[in-house]
């Protein structure tokens, strides 16, 4: 029996190179099937197509051409992130520098959970982490030495993405502050942090009305006295709103409240200097949320976990004798297991360190700069537009608009036309008791016509 190949190994590359031709070409000849931001027909179409591709699933017999035949089928049936018109989620067009670092992650393979596993992802994240934490908590901790390996320096932990972040700051608090200590959020908040609180038996979170779309200080003023963690958000999901973080973090500091701050999405401002200044207050939180699989161009997952003080990462410690034995870690070993809630992690960092390498902070700040400005342009398309309304000016890069006079019932209906006939992805949001068309410009690439295109297609798919 033939051995396939690997893709490690001496071997491994030349084993690779062709395979690497084949998924090009695949994703080339899909693309080109699919001629634009989605695939046309809706779930059924789709889901036909893909049947037809996959056949049997486990064959008696492997099929040599299965590679081709997947890429291709799954390309022409993607939403391409790249694509000027599909601009609906946080869903980024990752760079060519970072998926590429994401294929020698791959076939090293390395494993997270023990030194013996990762010896060189293990000490990449720690300077990665260490570096990225600094980023957000530019301002000495409050009570802090200098001294680097003080155990209140600052720290950061890979995650999956906001969702995962937002648990794990969750748990820390309770370990931190005690069983009873309640979460304070928004409306504005993201849904990942009650449902957080759900699943780690805390009690019922306290939901603060934002019917302006940010948290209001002056409504935190009225919860009741008892251990708190409040969850503010830098960059909702909706709007990209940021809300007001000095006054939160002045609140809690009154208050004696644990602060959370839910920078998934705005945090990537952080790398631009003209934008940097909206992230005022991040570094008084006790963690922070990052996404580097929005602001940051990152094939998912790209997540992180700031938290001020490293000596709170201590409530994750674990022991598992075969990977951080006491004789071991004595010995010297680096321990890894409190590094995370999962077991096996695959070295997400190794892509977010090649694109901090190559681009800088200039080029990265560029992106953020290049995308922003683009939600301003859009904006202004709108607004100066007989036939639509806007709902405010862009935060970060979202704008959120609605054909003037249409009904929230047709404003769904135009959003479903376009995803049906693969010609624009848009998401939706509920703002001001009324439904609006959602666009998230995270392709720094998108041009002005581009932009006018988008709006004069949706102003074709709407009744009159």
């Amino acid at each position: 029996m033939h051995t396939p190949p690997l893709a490690s190994g001496p071997e491994g590359p030349a084993s690779l190179r062709p395979l690497l031709d084949t998924v090009l070409d695949a994703l080339g000849e899909g693309a080109r099937a699919r001629g634009g931001p989605l695939p046309a027909g809706g779930p059924e179409a789709v889901a036909a197509r893909v049947r037809d591709a996959l056949g049997t699933v486990l064959p008696d017999e492997g099929d040599p051409e299965a590679l081709r035949h997947l890429v291709r089928a799954v390309a022409e049936g993607s939403a391409d992130p790249a694509d000027p018109f599909c601009a609906a989620h946080l869903h980024c067009p990752p760079l060519a520098v970072a998926a590429a670092a994401d294929l020698a992650a791959s076939v090293l393979n390395p494993s997270l959970d023990s030194w013996d596993q990762a010896p060189a992802a293990s000490e990449l994240e720690t300077q990665v982490t260490r570096a990225l934490a600094n980023e957000v908590y530019a301002d000495p901790p409050r009570g802090a030495g200098n001294c680097a390996t003080s155990p209140h320096r600052p720290d950061a932990l890979i995650t999956t993405g906001g969702t995962e972040s937002n648990q794990l700051a969750l748990l820390l608090a309770r370990e931190t502050q005690g069983p009873d200590v309640r979460l304070v959020c928004g409306e504005n908040a993201h849904h990942s942090l009650p449902r957080a609180a759900w699943l780690l038996g805390m009690p019922d979170p306290i939901i603060v009305p934002t019917p302006h779309g940010t948290l209001d200080p002056a409504a935190l003023e009225t919860i009741p006295h008892g251990p708190l963690l409040i969850a503010a958000t830098a960059g909702t999901t909706d709007a990209g709103l940021i809300d007001p973080l000095p006054e939160i973090a002045a609140l809690c500091a009154q208050r004696g409240a644990r602060l959370h701050i839910d920078a998934a999405y705005g945090g990537g401002l952080l790398f631009s200097d003209t934008h940097r200044p909206q992230l005022t207050g991040l570094s008084a939180a006790d963690t922070v949320t990052l996404d580097l699989h929005k602001l940051g161009w990152q094939p998912v997952a790209a997540g992180l976990l700031a938290v001020r003080d490293a000596h709170d990462l201590t409530a994750l410690d674990q022991r598992a004798d075969y990977l951080n034995a006491d004789d071991d870690t004595e010995a010297g070993l680096p321990d890894l297991l409190g590094r995370s809630l999962r077991t096996t992690r695959r070295p997400d960092v190794f892509k977010i360190a090649v694109t901090l390498k190559t681009l800088g902070r200039t080029g990265l700040g560029a992106l953020v700069d290049q995308v922003c400005y683009q939600a301003r342009e859009f904006a202004g398309l709108v607004h100066d537009h007989p036939g639509f309304e806007l709902h405010e000016p862009p935060t970060i890069s979202t704008v959120l608009f609605r054909p003037a006079g249409a009904t929230d019932d047709a404003v769904a209906a135009v959003r479903r036309h376009l995803l049906s006939d693969g010609r624009a992805v848009l998401g939706r949001a509920r703002a001001a008791n009324r439904l609006w068309l959602k666009v998230t410009l995270l392709n720094p690439t998108t041009r002005p016509a581009d932009l006018a295109g988008l709006l004069k297609l949706v102003e074709g798919t709407t009744p009159r």
